[in-house]
């Protein structure tokens, strides 16, 4: 048993893979708890695709990838954010045409030029063979970074997070919070692409995040829990995609589907212990 646990360590790509995965699944359950409180858990699925076709730009153009991605993520982010904003078009609508386009823009440059590696089969659908060193330690100062941003604004985005008229009315710039916020989870997605893929980012964004609003009705118990399981999701994931070679992306995502229905059949279980102690006193 010990064997099967330490044998992926001496393999370097697998300890680095491990440590991001942890890492950007925990980030993952930290940001999808504002995102699912805003009702905006479409978000993440459109800013992911929207990144991919900032990576394309990038690579033909032969920018760093992480800043060109990310540029074109935070951009697309504000894009969404004005137009709802300043138009009678609703945020799912302008999060379909934007991110949509912003796809398209990277399938019509793959399609034409033709001369793409395998790293981009892993920003689709996630690649721990693609986890190097210099990977980790960008993820690594991301999260950190984003970290202590949340710790900076926590009390205006939590105003905002639930009652952004209300927040704006005491003063809070809610314009601002909104364009911050959009930063930071272009920074996460990017970081996030590596392990995950853009096909399944928004799913680690949401699933711990709804997991833990069944467990919970606490904010605070509600940001621990999910950034737990989206901690605990990447790391056993990694070793579920060492073992039975599937997509790093994928064998997280099905765990955290898999804790998922737990949680709600737990919910569920409890609202109906809860009846039944209700019906007794009655």
């Amino acid at each position: 048993m010990a064997n099967i646990f330490l044998q992926p360590f001496q393999f370097e790509f697998f300890r680095n893979g491990i440590l991001v995965a942890v890492i950007v699944g925990g980030l993952c359950g930290l940001i999808g708890v504002y995102i699912v409180l805003r009702g905006m858990s479409y978000i993440g699925h459109g800013l992911s695709h929207a990144i991919f076709g900032g990576a394309v730009v990038s690579f033909i153009m032969s920018w760093n990838f992480y800043l060109g991605a990310g540029l074109w993520g935070f951009v697309a982010a504000v894009l969404i954010n004005q137009t709802v904003r300043r138009t009678k078009i609703n945020a799912d609508a302008a999060i379909g045409v934007i991110t949509t386009a912003s796809f398209a823009v990277g399938v019509a440059l793959i399609s034409r030029y033709r001369r793409f590696t395998q790293s981009f089969d892993a920003a689709l659908f996630g690649n721990i063979l693609g986890v190097t060193t210099q990977d980790l330690w960008v993820v690594s100062a991301v999260a950190a970074l984003i970290a202590v941003a949340i710790f900076l604004i926590y009390k205006q985005l939590l105003f905002v997070t639930f009652d952004s008229e209300v927040a704006r009315v005491y003063g809070v710039k809610t314009e601002w919070v909104d364009t911050f916020f959009a930063l930071i989870l272009a920074s996460a997605l990017i970081a996030s692409m590596q392990i995950l893929g853009v096909t399944l980012i928004a799913a680690a964004l949401v699933i711990p995040a709804i997991s833990a609003r069944l467990l919970t009705d606490s904010f605070n118990r509600m940001v621990i829990l999910s950034t737990l399981c989206g901690a605990s999701t990447g790391f056993v994931g990694m070793y579920l995609s060492f073992y039975i070679d599937i997509a790093s992306g994928a064998s997280i995502v099905l765990l955290q589907a898999s804790g998922f229905g737990l949680a709600l059949i737990f919910s569920s279980l409890r609202k109906r212990a809860s009846q039944r102690i209700v019906h007794t006193h009655l």
